[in-house]
Formats: structure tokens, sequence, C-alpha cells
């Protein structure tokens, strides 16, 4: 035998001395001649020194409709051939017409060739094909790249729907910075300072803040806490309610305001009367009204939004400006409370900064809605006759004075956007659609109800200058009751006392 040869492009191997022999015939064949070998792992004679004793000469034979064919299978072992296995071969096409035993994959594992012809397969060759490469695998750096960017692009997109659909839901209320200044010395409150004051119980949460219900020398009060990153909520409630004339028994009476703890857990106090019944809107959830019940309630409303909206130069507490709430999101009952987002109008003097779009989406006036506010003091005063409409629409929805049956409690709009509206809800239904809550039929019969239906349908006018004003509202209500004459002057105190005092469990109501 001959010595192997090193492993090059186009090298060589001849391993036995050719036989001649006259049988040797290229191409179909029922006999052909191979050299034949079978690598042993454990013979003792060196790679480069042969096959041991495995290396010799077969006869090939096979069925006479197929051709015979010889290969060659070797490896590459640090540069240096080592024949595997040699010998005979059955019909293979990739076999046809091969004279010599050529290799011509680009650096395979395992390097195998086959040919025609007795004993071809004694010499053979590698010779990779390069006028005809498979085209170039991507290099690893850019699989890399793949897989560490497709978890990142898919994270980003589930963080962008993310904020979209908060974006989408979230309530249309301005950004609330946390303020980098203390609240600065608050005014004496000399009758809280001397008195002990005990918080009793949670009865309401809203966006700014929750009201407790507190006891003071065995009188209950009311007490909202802010925490520190509303403080300007609480500053807006505390100047309101700190303004001249805002004494008036429609309106929350204000008792004082404190700033308890230090640092980070600072809290802001406002403290005013309580009220057991909490808001309307809790009271009618669970309870339905009679017609004296309904125009007690819809008359000390708008006498409170009235005499609010006015502007009294020679009031005897010194002038009380004008002064408007952006939205509906206050507590009402015999009494207007929740100043936090309400604005002041002064002769000559800007209302200061604000926002058109502010407060509870679904008591949004059509031009709120529209963003197209002209913000001058008649213009805001419109915004809350609209939202009053919206709020008698809920008293007559409740009343059992009509011949028919009383639907439970539904908010404005909830039939028509559900109970957690977007604002482009509301803006398709109000603005576009200019839809408004359902007056029943029934309603239109009792002739109380039919004059307060006109009434609503005057207050939510989607022209705001052809609305009503609040003490027009306040007049309609009361020829409501004349006509009606059904309810006593001393049946009315009755009735606020039972309205103010009724004993009512807390629920969760906006703030």
């Amino acid at each position: 035998p001959v010595p192997e040869t090193s492993l090059l492009n186009g090298f060589t191997l001849s391993h036995l001395t050719p036989v001649s022999s006259s049988g040797a015939i290229l191409g179909r064949s029922d006999t052909q001649k191979c050299v034949h070998y079978n690598y042993n792992p454990s013979s003792s004679s060196p790679v480069v020194e042969g096959r041991g004793n495995f290396s010799n000469v077969v006869t090939c034979s096979g069925e006479k409709d197929k051709r015979l064919h010889c290969f060659a299978t070797w490896k590459n072992v640090s540069g240096v051939v080592q024949v595997v296995k040699q010998g005979c071969w059955l019909d293979d096409a990739s076999c046809y017409d091969q004279s010599e035993c050529v290799e011509k994959k680009d650096t395979p594992e395992v390097f195998f060739c086959c040919c025609e012809g007795s004993l071809c397969n004694d010499k053979f060759f590698y010779k990779p094909d390069t006028t005809n490469k498979p085209m170039t695998a991507k290099p690893p750096v850019v699989t890399t790249l793949m897989y560490s960017l497709v978890p990142i692009m898919a994270i980003t997109a589930v963080v962008l729907l993310s904020f979209w659909m908060y974006r989408h839901h979230k309530l249309a209320y301005p950004p609330v910075l946390v303020p980098t200044q203390d609240p600065g010395p608050l005014p004496p409150s000399p009758i809280l300072g001397q008195k002990p004051l005990q918080l009793l119980e949670i009865k309401a949460r809203g966006r700014f803040g929750c009201v407790w219900k507190a006891q003071q020398l065995g009188e209950y009060i009311a007490v909202k806490i802010f925490p520190i990153q509303d403080k300007q909520s609480w500053q807006n409630e505390y100047e309101i309610f700190t303004l001249n004339g805002m004494r008036h028994e429609n309106v929350l009476q204000f008792i004082g305001a404190e700033k308890r703890g230090s640092n980070m857990d600072v809290e802001l106090w406002l403290i005013t009367t309580y009220h057991e019944k909490g808001s309307l809107t809790d009271y009618l959830k669970a309870n339905t009204l009679s017609w004296s019940e309904m125009c007690v309630i819809a008359q000390s409303m708008s006498r409170g939004l009235a005499y609010l909206h006015e502007d009294i130069p020679g009031h005897k507490d010194g002038h009380k400006p004008a002064i408007v709430s952006l939205c509906v999101s206050f507590q009402l009952t015999a009494c207007i409370a929740d100043f936090g987002l309400a604005l002041r109008f002064e002769a000559g003097k800007s209302p200061g900064d604000t926002h058109g779009q502010v407060g509870t989406r679904r008591y949004m006036a059509p031009e709120v809605l529209e963003g197209a506010i002209n913000f001058q003091r008649d213009a805001f005063l419109r915004i809350d006759m609209y939202a009053l409409g919206l709020v008698l629409w809920e008293l007559a929805s409740r009343c059992k004075a009509a011949d028919g049956p009383v639907d439970e409690y539904m908010l404005p709009f909830e039939e028509e956007v559900g109970q957690h509206p977007s604002l482009e809800d509301m803006q398709e239904v109000v603005v576009h659609k200019k839809l408004r809550p359902t007056l029943r039929e029934c309603w239109q019969k009792h002739a109380g109800l039919a004059l307060l239906c006109e009434t609503i349908e005057e207050c939510w006018d989607h022209e705001a200058e052809a609305r009503l004003s609040a003490g027009c509202v306040e007049e309609r209500v009361v020829q409501m009751q004349r006509q009606v004459s059904i309810t006593a002057p001393e049946e009315i105190v009755t009735v606020v006392t039972m309205v103010t005092n009724l004993d009512y469990p807390p629920k969760e109501s906006s703030l």
C-alpha cells in the first residue's frame, strides 16, 4: 500500500496498485470490480499506514436492469486523509457516467464520491464546485440581532398599544403635577385647634381625595382629605369656600382647612358640615322620589346654582363674584358641594388658567366636547346649565309621580355609551348624533313632569345661547309645584329635613 496524502483542494489518493482487468466496462454491466475497504478503529496500524487487513478488490453484482457503481468515503483528520469506507454502490443517478470518483461539495463533514468503471474508486478526488456555489448563509451576527430585536420590538408594540388604550379610556382630567414647594402656612382655624377631631369612617372616594365622617365634641362633620400631589384642587376649593358671600343654605358650609403631617406624609384637609345622605347619585341608586321630594331637591339645587352664578357687588360680606363649576362632578343633595374644578369670575379679571375638557365626560356640554369654548363668564354658566338639565333628568327618572313603572337608576347616556365612556364616545353621541337621554312618554301625561321635561330640554339645548338660566329653572320648579298643588309649605320643611338627615350607607362617588 502507498501512504495516504494530505487533504488539499484537488487532492488525489491512490492506495492500491491498479489491477488490469479486461472485464472492466464503463457504463451498464452485470458485474464490476471495486476497491473494498472498511475502517477498523481498533486496528493498531497508524492512520497514515493504510487500513489494516481490510483492503481488497471485490466483484459487484446486481439486477440486470440496474447499473453498478463504486464509491469511497473519507474524512479530514487534522489535515490528513482518513478513508472510512470503499466498495460497491447500487444504482444511483448521481453516479451515472462518472469515470472518476470526485467529491464536489464544499467542505462536507464526511467526503463521498461515486463513479462507474472497474476499480474507479481506487483513486478519489476532492474538487469543490466554485462556479455554482449556493447562497452564503447569513452570518451569526445577523441571526443574533434578529433574535435580540424581535422580542424588543414585540415588547415595544405591547407598551405602545397599552399606552394608546390608556389615553383612549382615561378620564378627561388635566395632568396633576406634584408640587415642589410646601403648601405654605394656612390661615388659623381657632375653632378646630381648640377642639379634638376624630375621624370615624370613609364615606366616599374620588379622584382628588376621600371624604371622612368625623366627630368633634359630639357633632358630626365632614373632612375631605387631599394627598399633597393634589394640592392645586385643595387650594382651589379653599379659595372658593373663603370667598365673600359663600354663606348660603344651598351651598355646603365651610368650617376650616388644615395641613396635617410633615414631609412626604403631608395631608391637606377641608372641614365642612356633614350631610348623612351623601351624593344625589348614591341616594337615587337606592331610593325613588315622591313628587314633593323631587321638587324640593330640584328647587334647592337650582337655587344654590343660581346664587353661585350671581355676581353680587353689594353683598353684606363684601363683593361676591360669580362662580361656576366646569362639570357636575360635585355632590348634589339639598346643597352644592365640591369646588375642586370651579372658576370664579370678577369684573376686569381673568378667570385664571383653565382647560375646557375637564370633569366627568358624560356631563360635558356639546361645546366642551368639541373644544369650542368661548372662555367668558356666560359661556361657563351655560355649560353648568347643560349639566343641570342632565341632573334634572336623573331626578325625573326616579320619580314615582307618573303613571308608570320607575326604572332602575341609570346615569345620563348610560344606555347609549355604558358606564365608562371615552371622550370619542361622548362626542359621537352628543355632538354628531345630537342625542339626549330619553324623556318617557308617561312623564308627559303628568302636569308637573310635563313642565319639567320642557325645562330639561331647554337646559340641554344644543345651542348654548338658548339654554335657561339657573334662576329661571328655580322659577319653573316653583311653577310646577303650584300647578300640581299637592305640596304644602310645612311639608316641604319636613322633606328637606329628611333629605338632609337620612341615614344612608356609604358608597363611592365622584368627588
